[in-house]
């Protein structure tokens, strides 16, 4: 099977291709386009030529069409989850669940298209502004340049595109080079649903040649990205006067109070420390238990982990597969093996097999070592222990991210507490810092980025605000 790039509206072959292999079973899936400079410049000429179709077209217009691509997904469920499977290596049953969350998020889209609006300004409340109306309208901003991960591979691509169309922009997407199937596949569903050539191109090779290039481009007015730090940091840097949405990982940490009944929330906390490999922005990577429940809660998540099943990502009742490379394996491994030297107790796993990382548990972790301070993005978690909620705090706020966190905890006075210190994106109380609904803000601080995703919210990242005053005397 051979990939081509998707520009103005239209399969575009290149002068040179890859091999996509299966990251479980290293079998051969595709052989994916390498855009060169001028499949680049293309791209985003096409979409500059549909910037003037799109923001003219009327709201209800680019909602039927988000609507109609949230309907294609329905119908090829199955197929489009076994697309991520193969290409990204993410059990059937987790890729299941990522189209249905790619479903919703284009059905928000849709949603939101038809109500983007503005307010109006009581101008008479200051002096010399009598007689005056005024009101705003929100306006697109025009190219915007997507550039997605391999870890969510639909849904991701949805997070992005869905709210640039819904807002009247066009789009160059350049996805992940592990999991550009998917991207391809949405292209195919938009074109079917009616959107206008060139709104949406897909270009696929070298991410730092492609993303050089468009970060140079005067025509690219935003580039949203979802990825690491140190590539976010760079495009935040070279940027220009482009606006920049940024999503850049985190090490998430969980906190369990004392009196905490731990039944009941056991099999969710392993569930959003080992999902699809531990490679998720927000998976669990930090516990920190009170010291009362440690040894009880240490014992009960080995219980619940050694449940989880290793193989095939195509068999439906695997938990665990491979990670995305053999080389994120081997880093993973080192990691582990370090914090093991510098006295982390490993209680379970650090072993591999081929590309699969068995679900590692370790306990009593120096805070400086990278399974901790470091985004391990692998089935890693380590457990520590703390006395008070003031100290629990402290250690989850000793980190350069601040994506995500979460405490479970029957005292309200520390749920509040812990909502309003800790320095993070979101504070899940009673609930996994895994928890994410597609309609929510979401997004960091510190190192874990900038700007919000969550349909309304990425919608006012891409749209003007524009003031109109009328002088009525």
């Amino acid at each position: 099977m051979k990939k081509t790039l998707w520009i103005g509206g239209e399969l575009r072959e290149t002068a040179s291709y890859s091999e996509l292999k299966n990251p479980f079973n290293l079998e051969f899936l595709a052989d994916i386009a390498i855009a060169d400079h001028q499949d680049v410049l293309s791209a985003v000429e096409s979409a500059q030529k549909a910037v003037t179709e799109m923001a003219e077209m009327p709201a209800f217009q680019r909602s039927e069409i988000l609507e109609k691509v949230a309907g294609f997904l329905k119908e090829d469920r199955e197929e489009c989850a076994r697309i991520i499977a193969k290409e990204a290596a993410k059990p059937l049953k987790a890729a299941l669940a990522e189209v249905d969350r790619t479903i919703m998020t284009y059905t928000f889209a849709g949603h939101e298209a038809r109500r983007i609006h503005g307010e109006t300004v009581p101008m008479d409340a200051a002096p010399g502004g009598q007689g005056r109306l005024a009101f705003t309208v929100r306006e697109p901003l025009g190219v915007i340049a997507a550039i997605t991960p391999f870890n969510f591979p639909m849904n991701l691509v949805a997070h992005k595109v869905g709210p640039a169309i819904a807002a009247g922009n066009t789009v160059v997407l350049k996805p992940a080079s592990q999991t550009p199937l998917s991207a391809y596949k949405i292209a195919e569903y938009f074109h079917k649903a009616g959107l206008p050539a060139g709104a949406l191109n897909v270009v696929t090779g070298s991410g730092s040649k492609i993303g050089d290039i468009l970060m140079k481009d005067e025509r690219i007015k935003m580039i949203t990205f979802t990825g690491s730090p140190e590539v976010g940091k760079y495009i935040r840097e070279n940027s220009g006067l482009k606006r920049v949405t940024l999503e850049l990982g985190s090490n998430s940490a969980l906190i369990i109070d004392d009196h905490v009944s731990l039944t009941e929330i056991m099999p969710r906390i392993v569930s959003g420390a080992f999902a699809y490999q531990g490679q998720v922005c927000i998976s669990i990577q930090r516990i920190f238990v009170h010291e009362n429940l440690f040894e009880t809660f240490v014992e009960q998540f080995i219980s619940e982990t050694q449940k989880l099943k290793a193989g095939d990502p195509l068999n439906e009742d695997t938990d665990i597969s491979a990670m995305i490379t053999r080389g994120d394996v081997q880093r993973t491994k080192q990691w582990v093996d370090e914090a093991v030297r510098n006295g982390s107790g490993l209680m379970l796993g650090g072993n591999y097999e081929e590309g699969i990382f068995a679900p590692t548990v370790l306990v009593d972790v120096p805070l400086s070592e990278k399974v901790s301070c470091e985004e391990v993005f692998a089935p890693v978690v380590h457990i520590n222990r703390f006395r008070t909620m003031k100290e629990a705090i402290e250690l989850v706020n000793d980190s350069k991210y601040g994506l995500q966190a979460g405490i479970f905890t029957n005292d309200i006075h520390k749920a509040l507490e812990a909502a309003k210190k800790l320095h993070v994106g979101g504070v899940m109380i009673n609930e996994i810092p895994t928890f994410r609904v597609d309609q929510m803000p979401y997004g960091g601080v510190k190192m874990s980025g900038m700007g919000r995703e969550g349909i309304k919210y990425a919608v006012e990242e891409m749209t003007e605000l524009k003031l109109i005053s009328f002088k009525m005397d």
